[in-house]
């Protein structure tokens, strides 16, 4: 397909094949597309839990219980669930851990531009929790940026995808001991193959998505 095909292609998934699983070498890819993706100085301020198995998936499930049961299906019947998980905060020995890491990949020829690096993460995220003081947004932000590329990059390898906002941070927080690691739960994304039956496909409900001339200013 081509990226416009795509687009018009991929939806908001809200109900999954049961029986349809994704395969290994793509399941492969779409943990590339989640180390891969671009974030504020490399930040890179994430952990990602992905469950393909029914165990897995019931435990991410206990987020979707109670207000946000109308999810749960979408959980345990999905082929996977990838939880997306922000730092809570980030210091200096974070800092470094980034910069050795890209000076290990081979990015820095010499020292000074490894700590020209390094001056611009710690000035830049000095910014956010200093002068902002958005510290912990500035890095969901980079997340979500993870989220979308992400969106779009499963669409293109013909996956379905179902981005969930409802779900309880604070179970899933407990579940996984998220923040005695430093982490906090965002942003749930289901993947799977699309049933015939979903009300929401494209090709039962069109797409929808205001006109170009009320969102583009072209100069």
């Amino acid at each position: 397909m081509s990226l416009k095909e795509t687009l018009n292609w991929r939806y908001t998934t809200k109900e999954f094949t049961p029986s349809k699983k994704i395969a290994k070498e793509d399941m492969d890819q779409v943990k590339s597309l989640l180390r891969m993706s671009p974030s504020s100085v490399n930040l890179q301020p994430w952990h990602f839990i992905i469950a393909e198995t029914k165990e897995g998936k019931e435990r991410i499930a206990k987020g979707a219980q109670g207000f946000f049961h109308f999810n749960e299906p979408k959980i345990t019947n999905a082929s996977a669930v990838v939880l997306f998980c922000v730092k809570t905060d980030a210091d200096d020995d974070y800092y470094m851990h980034i910069a050795n890491t890209e000076d290990k990949d081979g990015r820095f020829p010499n020292e000074d531009i490894k700590n020209g690096f390094l001056g611009a993460v710690k000035t830049f995220a000095g910014i956010h929790k200093y002068d902002l003081k958005d510290l912990q947004h500035w890095m969901e932000k980079q997340v979500y940026l993870n989220i979308g590329s992400f969106l779009l990059g499963v669409a293109s390898l013909g996956i379905d995808a179902t981005p969930m906002e409802g779900i309880d941070v604070k179970a899933l927080d407990e579940e996984f001991g998220l923040r005695e690691k430093g982490f906090t739960a965002l942003v749930a994304v289901s993947i799977g193959y699309r049933a015939e039956s979903d009300f929401n496909s494209t090709e039962k409900t069109p797409k929808s998505r205001l006109a170009e001339s009320e969102i583009f200013t072209e100069i």
